[in-house]
């Protein structure tokens, strides 16, 4: 992998996270696009790391709610509605594991990317204006209702952090509220997958070529800290200014963009279907 690859995917992972746009579609779309046919095991190293980059921006940006999380560890109703969150996409993972793999191969990468559309249109639309009154604190029925709707982002091309201000914003969370809490909770969602994945890392032999892959690998990892980080803090301070339609326009036009791609077998992408 060169360093312009390593860029490449660290600044999509790190707008990608942030932005509901899904990091993990955009990183298959450029792969396939530019057919850059980057090792197997190179490219699952360079997956899990990317992970601590982001991983690193929501620890900074929430710093003063996780040192709370540590003062009242036992009685944190925010690491329990974390927990409650993260327990839809676990049960997906272990019941329906094999089916998401099948999924996630690429042949509906671009219907997927419409699926966000769509939901991007639907927080617009539920959200009913900028200023809307709605429920500021989070409850178990908001985590639980978010982390069903977390569990549909494990799907490449469905953004996990749209399908889950979507969910925020159909248990009837203000905008806000939904953010920083789908915010948070992509800590255990990515801190899951540096697990998971960098088992399947480990098995692979994939760490092995950390030593060639050094310099790159740690400048995608600086790129996606600094993007991440911009992109967390902006769009927690307009999140109330934003109009989710132009996210559901850009997705949009990517879903038939990439439908078209596959269709016309440019690059390396997949036919459209389950292949």
């Amino acid at each position: 992998m060169t360093w312009w690859q390593a860029i490449l995917l660290g600044a999509v992972q790190g707008l990608g996270e942030f932005l509901p746009i899904s990091s993990s579609g955009h990183i298959m779309f450029f792969e396939q696009l530019l057919n850059m046919q980057i090792d197997e095991r190179v490219m699952m190293l360079v997956t899990v790391l990317l992970h601590v980059g982001t991983l690193a921006v929501v620890v900074i940006v929430f710093w003063q709610d996780w040192l709370e999380i540590l003062k009242h560890l036992f009685h944190s109703k925010t690491l329990l509605w974390l927990i409650v969150a993260s327990l839809p996409a676990l049960v997906v993972k272990v019941l329906l594991g094999d089916l998401f793999d099948k999924l996630n191969r690429g042949g509906l990468l671009g219907v997927f990317f419409l699926v966000t559309a769509v939901m991007m249109w639907g927080v617009q639309r539920l959200s009913g204006g900028r200023h809307i009154a709605r429920t500021r604190e989070v409850t178990g029925k908001h985590a639980a209702v978010m982390g069903c709707f977390q569990a549909l982002g494990m799907m490449t091309g469905i953004s996990r952090s749209g399908s889950t201000t979507l969910g925020g914003i159909v248990s009837g969370l203000s905008r806000k509220s939904a953010i920083r809490f789908c915010f948070m909770m992509s800590a255990p969602a990515v801190l899951g997958s540096l697990l998971v994945e960098g088992k399947d890392a480990y098995e692979a032999g994939a760490f092995s070529l950390l030593g060639d892959m050094a310099v790159p690998i740690v400048l995608g990892i600086l790129v996606a800290f600094v993007l991440g980080l911009l992109t967390a803090r902006w769009m927690l301070k307009k999140i109330n200014e934003i109009s989710y339609n132009w996210f559901a326009v850009y997705m949009g036009a990517l879903g038939v963009l990439t439908i078209v791609l596959q269709v016309l077998h440019v690059g390396s992408f997949l036919p459209v279907g389950l292949g």
